[in-house]
């Protein structure tokens, strides 16, 4: 039974392991088709020639197995298990080994810093972190989700609450100056993830789980749809363009998620990626086979 047990964690970790060295050294299929769409949008200037530093800096990155980012970020695992899937317990355990050890092999930075000390944990390991949040959905598989938060594009995440008396308007130009302020420094063209709620904390998580959404996909209600691609519109034409050096593209996308709100507060919260937006998705089966959704393998 222990060396079953072992079998398992061990399986576990190596899924993950690979996961994350994936998630490090490639982006998603999606992003990467965006990124490309996004350079023949541009006629001139400096834009074209970020964007050919930037296809040539993926093509080392996977040619070389390093990651594509010195900053690979703070570690979030956002999960929905399977309520038929045996191994739900041991998939959460086997998390933080994985980060750690992905960490040894290179293909992440020590990036965690206790708040309490002040020192870097060098494992990426650290209290609360990596961030893990769990779901319960039908089915007998896990769905692993990961986002590597680095400091550039995470500095520009905000959340406040509103007058409701604002509306959408109002919302709209907090998601907007946010951009206008912090945006240069995320490295964009950048996806922008809003959330809207009853609270800045679930209107703050949500625009973070807006980031897990393929890049481009509409939300499904159409006055959110409508607030995606006016934001969209406006934040393309301040110009700040790729590195913020100018051009038609300022974001590759703008996702809306959404909670009820409280009649006397309108929330919104943003977060935002870099053009290297890593993040990924893993589905592990019962048998411990997986695959990799978010990348094709």
């Amino acid at each position: 039974m222990a060396s079953a047990s072992r079998e398992v964690h061990g399986r576990l970790i190596e899924a993950l392991k690979s996961f994350i060295s994936i998630v490090s050294t490639r982006l998603p299929d999606d992003v990467l088709k965006a990124l490309r769409k996004a350079y023949e949008a541009e006629v001139g200037g400096y834009a074209r020639l970020v964007y050919q530093a930037v296809f040539k800096n993926l093509e080392i990155a996977i040619a070389k197995s390093v990651p594509l980012c010195q900053d690979t970020g703070v570690l979030e695992f956002f999960i929905e298990l399977g309520r038929s899937f045996p191994f739900s317990i041991e998939l959460l355990k086997a998390i933080g080994e994985a980060v750690a050890e992905a960490t040894e092999e290179g293909f992440l930075r020590p990036n965690v810093v206790d708040p309490a000390t002040e020192r870097n944990t060098g494992n990426n390991l650290g209290p609360r972190i990596p961030w893990i949040e769990t779901t319960l959905v039908s089915g007998d598989h896990a769905d692993v989700y990961l986002y590597m938060a680095g400091g550039g594009s995470s500095r520009p995440g905000s959340a406040r609450v509103l007058d409701p008396a604002q509306g959408l308007e109002g919302l709209l130009e907090y998601v907007v100056n946010t951009v206008v302020e912090y945006g240069i420094h995320a490295c964009p063209p950048l996806v922008v993830g809003v959330g809207i709620g009853p609270t800045a904390e679930v209107a703050a998580s949500l625009s973070k789980r807006a980031l897990l959404r393929p890049v481009g996909l509409r939300s499904p209600i159409p006055r959110m749809a409508e607030l995606e691609e006016k934001l969209e519109r406006v934040l393309d034409e301040l110009g700040i363009g790729p590195q913020g050096l100018g051009g038609k593209k300022t974001v590759l996308a703008v996702h809306v998620e959404y909670a009820g709100r409280h009649p006397a507060t309108l929330a919104v919260g943003v977060s935002t990626s870099c053009w290297a937006l890593r993040r990924g998705h893993l589905r592990i089966f019962p048998d411990l086979t997986y695959r990799v959704l978010s990348h094709g393998v």
